[in-house]
Formats: C-alpha cells, structure tokens, sequence
C-alpha cells in the first residue's frame, strides 16, 4: 500500500503534483464537477493504474483532459458543430467525443481501443493549472471506487482512495457536483451520452437541432458511464488456450507458453512476469498488431481472475463474442 499524500493547492502543491502525473503516478484533483483520479492519458501503465485503484470491473473510454481547446485539437478531429460547442462550452462541464487525430498521443488503454477520443477542458482554476504544469492530457474518470458515488471534496477521495493513489490537490469542494455532459460528433446527428453539467437545451439551442439519445446501436462504448460493448479484432479470438494450432497469433500471459506455440505466426506477451497492470497496458495495442498479423485466429493464453484481471478477461470475452 502507498503513502497518499494530501497536497495543498499552492504553486508547491501544484509542482509536485505536475510532477507525479509526468512520473506516472495517480493524483486525484478537484474539477468543477467532481475530483478526478488522474494519470498521464499518454501513458498505458499509468492509466491502467487508474483500473487497478478504482477495481473497476471493464476498461471502459476515459475521458482525457487537457488545458486549452488548442491542446485538444492536436488529440482529435473537430467538426463544425464539434468546434463550436468547444468554443462556447470549454472551459466547462463538457465531454466531447470525436474522432481521434492523427497527432493523437492518448494510449489506447485511454480510448479503450476505440478510434475516438472523449476530450474536456475543465473550467476549475486548479485543474486548469495542474494541466498546464503537466503538459501532457491527463485522464481522469471520477476519483472513488468503481460503483460508489462520486466525490465533491478531498475528504471524500481519501475514504475511498487512500493508500491506493499517491496523492490528492485539496481544492476544496466541486462547484457542480455533478459528472460533465458527454456529447458525440462522430458525423451526423450529434448525440447525447450522457446528461450532465451543460443541459441539453443549451447544447441544442446553440446547434439548431435535437440531439439524438445514446449509443447507436451495435457499436462500441463511446464514453464512461455506458453499457460496454466488445473491441473485436477481425480475427476470431480463442480463450483459456492450452495448445496452439499453425498458423494461430498467440496472445501469451507470464513466462508458461501452450503447446504448439513455435508454429504461431506471431507471438506477443502480455507480461512475461505475470504482472497484471504491465498486462493491462499492453492489451488493446497487442490486440491491434497481432490482428495485422492477418492470422485467422489469435489464440489466448489463461489470465487469472483476480485484480486488473477481472477487466482483462472482461474484454477479451467481449473480443471473443460472437459477432
């Protein structure tokens, strides 16, 4: 267990948490919604720290924050209805998601695999100036134990998170108290998936239209709070495997390889050590080259159900589903 340490909003308190963030460290900061969990959003294992110390159950998309609507434009692609809600709603207690940018530099554990990219620039002053010391998106779901209610001040970080972060920038309470609107514009009808900080009827004034309601259907999870759908690779995806046939991509865990695994077609672990948060952060980018490979089947071997385990096999299942 580590020493979390609870940090004054000074320009001291500020540096050392800027530092910690640059390190890959986690630190929890106030929003004017709720206080994030923050971690570098360009760093996998840093972000699969934000995993292991929520125990959240899925990697679900987090959002990535950053200091200005010009920061965010180098992380994803903004259409004109996109351009104009950032221009009237940032800095503010709004999430747009939208196509990932070719300078895109958040992991893909972040953007849970996805090719979109949920962005905010906060509106609290303190937050405003961690990022800016920062440099660098910072991902930051809600600052508590996955499926406990979200927290408003330092206090309520610490009763859940302490021990498992390495520090939170006490900013006093959130002035929202309430998670931000999250808007899709991936071309189209923009929709509304999740309801927040901004209301509707401004986001729909200011657009001319109605927003259409959540996900469409079949499609992957755009953004935290929803039901999550698979990441499906196009080859078919083999579980729990003990042998390997020709030709296979194998996906490997620790330093055991199945049966048959010198005929593979490629072979990449996850973690030779078995260390599950180096796992995590290696999961959807190993998904992607060994899918490139062109193997019909990408065999995988056993994870255990324990820890960051429980998401791992999560989504693997999900890859795995019939489709």
């Amino acid at each position: 267990m580590r020493q979390t340490q609870r940090l004054t909003s000074d320009e001291t308190g500020l540096a050392h948490a800027a530092g910690i963030l640059r390190r890959g460290g986690l630190v929890a900061f106030p929003t004017e919604t709720v206080y994030g969990l923050g971690a570098d959003a360009t760093n996998a294992e840093a972000v699969a720290g934000i995993y292991e110390a929520k125990e959240r159950p899925s990697f679900n998309p987090l959002i990535s924050h950053l200091d200005s609507f010009e920061s965010a434009q180098g992380q994803g692609m903004f259409d004109e209805t996109a351009r104009r809600l950032a221009e009237t709603f940032w800095p503010g207690p709004l999430t747009l998601v939208v196509p990932a940018a070719p300078t895109c530099t958040i992991s893909d554990l972040a953007r849970a695999g996805l090719d979109s990219v949920g962005l905010r620039v906060p509106a609290h002053p303190l937050a405003h100036a961690l990022l800016q010391r920062t440099g660098r998106p910072v991902a930051a779901p809600s600052a508590n134990r996955s499926g406990r209610v979200s927290p408003t001040d330092a206090d309520h970080v610490l009763g859940d998170l302490d021990g498992r972060i390495d520090a939170v920038l006490d900013g006093g309470a959130s002035q929202v108290g309430l998670e931000s609107t999250i808007i899709a514009c991936l071309g189209g009808t923009p929709r509304l998936l999740r309801p927040g900080g901004v209301p509707r009827e401004a986001i729909e004034a200011l657009i001319g239209m109605r927003l259409e309601d959540g996900p469409e259907g079949g499609r992957n999870p755009l953004a935290p709070g929803m039901l999550a759908s698979h990441y499906a690779p196009r080859a078919q995806v083999r579980l729990n495997a003990a042998s390997v046939e020709a030709d296979e991509a194998v996906l490997l865990f620790g330093s055991e390889a199945p049966q048959g695994v010198e005929s593979a077609r490629t072979v990449l672990n996850l973690s030779e050590n078995g260390d599950l948060v180096e796992a995590a952060a290696h999961l959807f980018s190993y998904l992607r080259q060994l899918d490139a490979s062109g193997a019909a089947t990408i065999a995988v071997s056993p994870i255990p159900e324990k820890g960051l385990g429980e998401a791992i096999n999560d989504r693997l299942r999900r890859a795995a589903a019939e489709r």
